[in-house]
């Protein structure tokens, strides 16, 4: 049985726990609202992306002399996994969840006879497939020491991404982030962008935004502006995949550090009771002596 002094440093110890806690759970509060802000305004425009490429897409008069982004390489052979996760941890399961996905995608694709490489963007997706796919990671992308994701990172990432293509490293490219739902809610999503995976382009959504009797003329033709515009649509959804797991990083921890902060309170409600118990146990043992050793004089 722990001493009385031993359970008021194991009370002192969880308390000052609980401030760290209590402190996080502020600062994730304080950074989801711009995050969740970001993640949002994001999303129109990644969507209205994806509708102007699926009619340009479309509007291609011969489909064999479209980009190979939009159509591939005619193989898929070789599959780029681009995972995104957080550069720290305390923040539940948001890291393990997505490393998770990314992990039964790659087994599966192993199994079917496919080759994989993986593109870490952050430390702690590296690090939870390091035992088992941990040779499968072939680049990784740190993000340490940024304040806020910014278009000039997702470009980067775009920019190793095109380059890989345009060597014919791979065939295939899809990338994996937490798409934010609400602050106890982040949906693991895995995206295609290479071949484009695009809506279906229909006249309704057209006749939906009061453009449903509209003539367009391109210029310069639509094979060249749809090859610009899929270039310009890969940092897009990258972006957009650093923005929502900026926001669902920011509402995991804010959702964890709550639970530990409440965790800790009942454990020194419960250690503060043990104190208690002891101290009265001793307290009578001590009177039972005195008296005892009066009874006896």
């Amino acid at each position: 049985m722990p001493s009385l002094k031993d359970l008021r440093n194991r009370i002192n110890s969880v308390k000052a726990t609980r401030k760290i806690t209590k402190a996080m759970q502020m600062v994730a509060a304080a950074k989801l609202r711009r995050a969740q802000e970001a993640a949002e305004a994001s999303r129109p425009y990644a969507e209205r992306m994806d509708m102007v490429l699926a009619n340009l897409a479309k509007g291609v008069a011969n489909p064999e002399n479209a980009s190979p982004l939009l159509v591939g390489t005619g193989k898929e052979d070789t599959h780029l996994l681009i995972m995104m996760t957080a550069e720290r941890g305390l923040c539940g399961g948001f890291n393990s969840n997505i490393a998770k996905l990314v992990r039964q995608d790659a087994l599966q694709l192993i199994k079917d006879g496919k080759k994989v490489k993986i593109l870490a963007v952050g430390r702690k997706g590296a690090d939870n497939l390091r035992r088992d796919l941990g040779n499968y990671i072939t680049d990784r992308v740190s993000l340490a020491g940024l304040k806020t994701v910014g278009f000039e990172q997702a470009s980067e990432i775009a920019d190793k991404v095109m380059a890989g293509f345009g060597d014919e490293e791979f065939d295939v490219c899809t990338v994996y982030y937490a798409q934010f739902e609400s602050v106890i809610s982040q949906k693991p999503t895995g995206q295609q962008l290479i071949p484009a995976r695009l809506p279906e382009a229909s006249d309704d959504a057209a006749a939906a935004d009061g453009h449903g009797n509209a003539s367009y003329e391109y210029e310069p033709e639509e094979e060249v502006l749809l090859d610009q515009l899929l270039r310009r649509n890969i940092s897009t959804q990258i972006f957009r995949g650093l923005l929502e797991n900026a926001a669902s990083e920011q509402g995991a921890r804010m959702s964890a550090m709550d639970s530990a902060t409440r965790n800790a309170s009942d454990m020194i409600d419960s250690l503060t009771l043990s104190y208690n118990r002891q101290r009265q146990a001793q307290i009578t043992k001590e009177l039972i002596e005195i008296i005892s050793g009066a009874e006896a004089l």
